[in-house]
């Protein structure tokens, strides 16, 4: 049986859009106000790196560190949605859809010991956020300041004991690295292959974005056979495709029917027969785990994740068909434009058809980035089917398994003893080690590789976003980024973390044989924790 991640968070509906409209001149003034610290601390902070993976030396600005990883000011802009304080605007607006107390101000002083009686107090992460941007030490809650110990505590002497904590089964693999240096400060079975969970949704990511690039979309289009008037409904194997009404930008099923009837109005086509193609996909769509509410069948066709409710995120009942369920949807779509569709079934689109309309996704780096935050499984399968695709391997379970080792391989990663059985981590055969983890996050963070960027800025922010919305919400929270694994017996924790002395280490802790999985996460998570407090050698 597979223990599915903690619900990550749902939409917050209209009134996100009134709070965020109220709050963004307190955001552009605190934007204005923390800038030119960013800046000052990316040019003091961008020394030689010596790679974790090869010997290969490559610069560093160490910037916004958890709130984004702001290497410069170009890869920022190519890593996506970012105000000059290096906050992901998301969690910003996050933050207000929360309507919690002081939501996205995150100016100089908010909360702190200057702040006006009764104003509002900052956001939970707000503090920690500045502090990793390089902020003075002190000036901002949860900063490093005249509160540290200078010296610390040795890692080795903090990490043993905390990752030996019976909850965590027996033997845990970890690995933690100064992204500033390229450093192993730590390692404890690093190179053992255990079961990932959903941090294999790192390694995911890393593939299709070498594989694709940041800016693919995912394409799902309508063509008309010439010969026999068929229309074909053709599956781009995009899982966000949308049939709701408010398509949050996300590719809309009404509006492929709209630019569709249109298409075929002026041919003068006003009844068609209809069918679907899912062809771009091959093998069984049935994932190894089965039916399972933690995702649907893995198909090239689908609306809403073949959700039956109104969730965006997390486990739910699906539709056995996802496919034909999309396709009968899309039909009552046409018939609202005046064409008359006949009950639609599985076909392919020949090279002859004549191409009428299409709609496409968000690019990749904001589907990676969804994937990451929300663990999402159907777009984990989705983009590791394109990476199989783009790398000419078949669309399948096998393929993926081929195509994203292959890839990591061309990055010269250390990928002995993994295996990748699917993209998103629910089969339990699927084996990482936690030095792979760590390298991988040490690749996103090449600024050679901006394109790579949505890995880090994707992942759950502690306290504050998607699976680690009601974790570590105090002391690390803010602090501590990273991508949550579980299954039943495993309990993973993937990801980076700025300490108290503003470094930026990646981490990863893999547990197997855990029998009780609050405990476990309860561990890891104060693992994680006590790297923010930790002066490392």
């Amino acid at each position: 049986m597979v223990v599915p991640e903690l619900r990550p968070w749902r939409a917050a509906g209209p009134h996100v859009a009134r709070a965020a409209g109220a709050v963004r001149p307190r955001l552009a003034r605190a934007a204005r106000a923390a800038g030119p610290r960013v800046a000052r601390f990316a040019r003091a902070t961008a020394p030689q790196l010596d790679r974790v993976t090869r010997p290969k030396t490559w610069q560093y600005t160490a910037g916004a560190a958890t709130a984004g990883l702001a290497l410069a000011a170009g890869v920022v802009t190519a890593a996506g949605p970012w105000d000059s304080t290096g906050q992901r605007t998301a969690e910003q607006d996050r933050a207000v859809a929360l309507e919690r107390t002081g939501g996205a101000d995150h100016g100089p002083g908010s909360g702190g010991s200057g702040a006006t009686a009764g104003a509002p107090r900052p956001a939970p992460s707000a503090g920690s956020v500045l502090a990793g941007l390089g902020s003075a030490a002190g000036s901002v809650p949860g900063g490093a300041g005249a509160g540290a110990v200078p010296g610390g505590t040795a890692l080795a002497d903090t990490l043993g004991p905390l990752l030996e904590a019976p909850a965590l089964g027996t033997r845990p693999g970890v690995s933690v690295v100064d992204l500033s240096t390229g450093k192993r400060l730590y390692g404890a079975d690093a190179g053992a292959a255990l079961t990932p969970a959903s941090t294999t949704k790192i390694a995911t990511a890393v593939a299709a974005l070498t594989a694709l690039g940041p800016d693919h979309r995912l394409t799902t289009r309508t063509a008309l056979e010439p010969d026999t008037g068929e229309l074909v409904l053709v599956g781009g194997g995009d899982p966000t495709l949308t049939a709701r009404a408010d398509a949050r930008g996300l590719a809309s099923l009404r509006t492929l029917a709209g630019k569709t009837a249109a298409a075929l109005k002026k041919r003068d086509v006003r009844e068609v027969t209809l069918s679907y193609d899912t062809t771009l996909y091959a093998g069984s769509g049935m994932h190894p785990i089965g039916v399972n509410e933690n995702l649907a069948r893995v198909t090239a066709l689908m609306a809403d994740e073949a959700r039956t409710d109104d969730s965006t995120s997390g486990p739910a009942p699906r539709v056995p068909d996802p496919a034909a369920d999309a396709a009968r949807t899309f039909a009552g779509f046409l018939g609202e434009h005046g064409i008359t569709a006949s009950h639609p079934g599985p076909s392919k689109a020949t090279n002859r058809a004549d191409a009428l309309a299409a709609v496409s996704s968000p690019p990749l780096s904001v589907l990676v980035e969804r994937m990451l935050t929300t663990s999402d499984n159907d777009l984990a399968e989705a983009l590791a089917r394109h990476t199989a695709v783009a790398t000419g391997k078949p669309a399948d379970f096998e393929g993926v398994s081929a195509a994203v080792t292959a890839r990591l391989e061309q990055l010269g990663l250390p990928v002995r003893g993994a295996r990748f059985h699917d993209g998103s981590g629910l089969d339990r055969t699927d084996r990482i080690t936690a030095g792979l983890l760590t390298a991988l996050l040490a690749e996103a963070a090449d600024p050679a590789r901006p394109e790579l960027r949505p890995v880090l800025t994707g992942l759950p922010v502690a306290g504050f976003t998607g699976t680690l919305t009601s974790r570590h919400t105090d002391g690390a929270a803010g602090l501590v980024r990273a991508k949550t694994g579980t299954l039943t017996g495993v309990n993973t924790l993937a990801g980076t973390v700025v300490t108290d002395d503003g470094r930026l280490l990646a981490f990863a802790f893999l547990a197997s044989g855990t029998t009780d999985a609050w405990a476990a996460q309860s561990a890891l998570d104060e693992a994680a924790a006590a790297l923010v407090s930790c002066r490392c050698p």
